[in-house]
């Protein structure tokens, strides 16, 4: 019988049968995954039904600059998954510990960065992207707050991706899950309680953010069995801060193409109308659970191949991408099923507008098909990842947001203007997205199959 203590200890991914320690190590990250969608989600919810669909679509129309400026966080947090799982599976105390006090030090230098930046050009950012003059106020307030109070965010998502490098995906969901209760707690109190509107939202989200980073911070501290956390670990070493750099870059720089298309597609979104914007945002919640099996077991199979790389045992890696992407797709499907039969439902959680119910449920169906597609995209990305090659997928990345998807959407909308559709029509921003996922999967798919990631592993060997 397994110990209630064990289940909040470092797993060890390079014995026991590859899907059963990919499963173990996925289902608390999907739970927490749900929760982490529940937490965005329970802000559009309540700002949605205590103030408006207005401040509904102001909310969504903050999230690409949000992103935007988070990219430092992205790269850093993906260069530590990598380097943990990989020093935790060769079992080299000192590099593990080194990498985690780097992440630290790094992530409080990314964090003053974010605090200083971010204010200054949030509003300009907003003029820039046409943001409707009856949602901007609401826009710039909701971002300042959050860029002000970003270290608990930062702090929050990095150390728990250490954490599941470590193999722990139990201890990350538990303040996950805190978290996402005091979030929900506060969100009411400030929106509905105090009146608030969109900044108490975004003033509850940096106080939950908050408390789970300093639980993280403390469940580290005393995991001093598998790693050293003193002072003399956090001094950033140039080593260990150029090789997380290396690491994380690519993905820091993916998401920040990512986002940049993200902010080019949400300007023409913004030519639309408020109706759009908030039927955007809706289906953007929506999709959020749609893809948390994917993005969960990207996650996974980067840690799962990482530590089983460092131990050199490439047989596992391939059993445990094979069964990590079967098991992927599947849950993918079913997922995609229920949102197309019960999606309307969802919908109508946001809004009791029935006009924007059924806009937002017609774009979901455009993307469905794209969600299966994307399951195999975040499984084989995710074990050239844990391989230490980044680079490739931040290429197709590339080719498929930037090259292809931007274009695509803007091509449709353009081919499509009419009397009734001045800027052309609103399901060109969908149609572009499916576009860009099916095409990321195939590409994804034959590079992988080159196997140039192979060679990319650097534990025992630096």
């Amino acid at each position: 019988m397994v110990k209630f203590s064990e289940l909040f200890s470092p797993k060890d991914m390079t014995e026991g049968t590859p899907w059963k320690r990919i499963v173990e190590f996925s289902l608390p990250m999907l739970i927490g995954n749900i929760a982490q969608q529940f937490y965005n989600t329970a802000d559009s919810i309540i700002v949605g039904k205590y103030v408006g669909d207005n401040a509904l679509a102001a909310v969504g129309s903050a999230s690409p600059i949000l992103n935007l400026l988070l990219v430092l966080f992205v790269g850093i947090a993906t260069g530590a998954g990598i380097m943990v799982a990989q020093y935790f599976g060769a079992k080299d105390r000192e590099k593990l510990s080194h990498t985690i006090g780097v992440c630290i030090s790094l992530t409080a230098i990314a964090s003053l960065i974010i605090m200083v930046i971010g204010p200054l050009v949030t509003r300009p950012l907003l003029s820039f992207l046409n943001t409707p003059a009856s949602i901007i106020d609401w826009c710039a307030d909701y971002l300042v707050i959050y860029y002000v109070g970003i270290a608990g965010f930062a702090y929050y998502n990095i150390l728990a991706g250490v954490l599941r490098g470590l193999g722990d995906s139990i201890s990350a969901l538990g303040f996950l899950l805190i978290a996402t209760i005091l979030n929900v707690f506060l969100d009411l109190w400030f929106v509905a309680g105090l009146g608030m509107g969109v900044p108490g939202v975004a003033l509850a989200t940096i106080i939950a953010q908050g408390i789970s980073a300093v639980l993280c911070i403390i469940k580290l501290a005393r995991m001093n069995s598998t790693f050293d956390f003193n002072l003399k670990m956090l001094v950033p070493a140039k080593e260990y801060s150029m090789k997380l750099i290396k690491l994380g870059l690519p993905s820091g720089f993916t998401q920040a193409i990512f986002s940049i298309a993200m902010i080019v597609v949400q300007s023409l979104t913004n030519s639309f109308g408020e109706m759009v914007i908030a039927c955007n945002v809706i289906v953007m919640r929506v999709d959020g659970f749609a893809m948390m099996p994917n993005f969960t077991f990207g996650n996974a199979m980067t840690t799962y191949a990482g530590q089983n790389i460092g131990a050199k045992k490439m047989d596992r890696v391939d059993k445990g991408t094979k069964d990590g992407t079967m098991i992927a797709v599947g849950v993918s499907t079913v997922i995609t099923i229920l949102i197309l039969i019960f999606g309307k439902y969802l919908m109508g959680v946001f809004t009791d507008t029935a006009e924007l119910v059924d806009l937002s449920m017609h774009m979901m169906r455009i993307l469905a098909v794209g969600y299966i597609a994307m399951a195999v995209t975040q499984s084989l990305s995710g074990v050239m990842r844990g391989a230490g090659d980044t680079m490739t997928p931040m290429w197709i990345s590339l080719i498929t947001t930037v090259i292809l998807r931007v274009p695509v959407a803007y091509g449709i909308a353009y081919l499509t203007r009419s009397a009734a559709y001045p800027t052309g029509r609103p399901e060109s921003t969908f149609i572009s997205l499916l576009v860009s996922w099916t095409l990321g999967a195939i590409v994804t798919t034959v590079f992988f199959k080159r196997g140039k990631w192979r060679n990319k592993g650097f534990a025992g060997h630096d």
